[in-house]
């Protein structure tokens, strides 16, 4: 089976280089095609954040590994394989990130916290209800805490 997925907007924000933490205060603008009107963010602005759906556009074929490996190649923590991982270098090149809403003004949604570089194709928006987080604990390995310590810095 074949999909085929037209981005609906771009990025566009300070960062060009993909890096692994201090994406917490980063400000970006997401501005939809051409196949939209401003009218495709109405009511967005009631909510205050946004899931963002987007493709690693910048990933190497030849970077994806699928088998288990040291998350950022630290030997420090378990070797996991890349469905426990949240790595850029997917099968897919999808990234999936919550991020705060700022405004929406006309076709920009301006969102502060996405992990994603400038021109980073989006390929859905959609709001956040908590009624479709987590219903029961969050569990995750301890070793996480220390990997994920400036991500959002």
């Amino acid at each position: 089976m074949k999909i085929e997925i037209e981005p609906v907007a771009f990025v566009k924000n300070s960062r060009n280089e993909v890096t692994d933490d201090f994406w917490g205060n980063l400000i970006s603008e997401i501005e939809l095609s051409d196949k939209f009107t401003d009218l495709a963010f109405k009511g967005l602005n009631e909510y205050s954040h946004a899931e963002i759906l987007y493709y690693f556009h910048r990933t190497e074929p030849g970077k994806i590994i699928t088998d288990a490996r040291h998350p950022r190649g630290n030997v420090n923590f378990p070797e996991t394989g890349i469905f426990a991982h949240r790595v850029k270098d997917r099968p897919n090149h999808l990234g999936l990130s919550i991020a705060e809403i700022v405004k929406v003004t006309g076709k920009i949604l301006t969102v502060k916290g996405l992990d994603a570089i400038n021109g980073t194709p989006v390929i859905d928006i959609k709001p956040v209800l908590k009624e479709f987080l987590p219903r029961t604990r969050v569990v995750q390995p301890v070793w996480t805490v220390e990997l994920m310590k400036n991500y959002w810095q």
